[in-house]
């Protein structure tokens, strides 16, 4: 059962026309549906809907916002999305579509939800080979922001029933296509300014990139799994705040209105969806200090309170 009260009969459909069409309804109604990969199970949700992105981290239990893979049909999408320069372009003809991650800077028109990226100023991205997730990607018509389907702490699901095992009763669909190729999650490379980095090892390594690697270090580019740093506002931000001190803007939630408000309901999966397009909207107004309202420890809650105190965190 999910924060909002609602829970689902799981079903479990092969891979085929009828599994597609109805993992498309279900995306296009925003909510998420597991699907495989060539790497592992993803669960699949629309991208560019906050809402619906939420619903995945509802799912999985997540306790903290990290970013997500979103995947697209091909190079010319992802263009759409993401900067590339000549290095990157040149991986993406080479892997894709592969098992191959590339983590780049967003375009400033992408319409990738703000909670898919963590806020932050890139985007994972990847095209996939397999053939369920690339019909449901053509079938939904939108990129597909896609972790692992299994509960958060669980082992990556390689089979349908490792994910019913994980998400039965938290997800309405999984579209089962038998065992996947790889077994582990993509290889991630973060791209910048003619640079390779790995953030993530995968099924591609140096030999069959054909590049040298280095690793992580102290990155400003972060990885779906390896972040380390968080989106913090130039401002001192202030938690649990029910009133407005002077020189404040406060972002409020349920009966706290504020002067912007994560959810006016106390709609979790709302408040998660909007968590950072408010932080960046009260940075932008430059006031002397920010302002956030209780949100509950609940589901959903618990990753938004994390996010927020990394945000409120002293400065190193």
């Amino acid at each position: 059962m999910n924060d909002q009260g609602q829970s689902f009969t799981t079903a479990v459909l092969p891979f085929g026309e009828e599994a597609i069409a109805e993992g498309a309804r279900l995306i296009r109604r925003g909510l998420p549906v597991a699907v495989p990969t060539e790497t592992v199970y993803g669960l699949a949700a629309d991208a560019t809907d906050g809402s619906a992105v939420a619903r995945v981290y509802e799912a999985k239990g997540r306790p903290a916002f990290n970013p997500l893979i979103v995947h697209i049909p091909d190079l010319a999408a992802a263009e759409a999305i993401a900067e590339f320069d000549p290095l990157a372009r040149s991986l993406a003809r080479r892997f894709w579509p592969g098992p191959l991650t590339l983590v780049l800077p967003g375009r400033s028109d992408s319409p990738i939800a703000s909670l898919a990226s963590a806020g932050l100023p890139t985007v994972a991205l990847r095209v996939p080979a397999h053939p369920a997730m690339q019909a449901l990607l053509a079938a939904a018509g939108r990129p597909l922001a896609a972790p692992s389907a299994n509960a958060s702490g669980r082992i990556s699901p390689t089979r349908a029933e490792h994910v019913l095992a994980s998400l039965g009763g938290r997800i309405p669909l999984i579209i089962d296509a038998g065992p996947t190729v790889h077994g582990i999650e993509s290889t991630i490379l973060g791209v910048s300014d003619g640079h390779v980095r790995l953030l993530r090892p995968g099924p591609l390594g140096e030999a069959e990139l054909g590049i040298a690697l280095t690793g992580p270090g102290a990155a400003s580019i972060v990885a779906p799994g390896q972040m380390q740093s968080h989106y913090a506002p130039a401002q001192p931000l202030r938690l649990n705040a029910r009133t407005r001190r002077e020189g404040e803007w406060l972002i409020g939630f349920g009966p706290i209105e504020g002067d912007a408000t994560l959810s006016s309901s106390g709609d979790l999966v709302e408040a998660a969806a909007t968590l950072f397009d408010r932080l960046h909207e009260a940075e932008a107004r430059s006031p002397a200090a920010i302002a956030v309202a209780p949100v509950p420890e609940t589901g959903l809650g618990n990753a938004i309170n994390d996010r927020l105190r990394r945000a409120a965190a002293p400065r190193a």
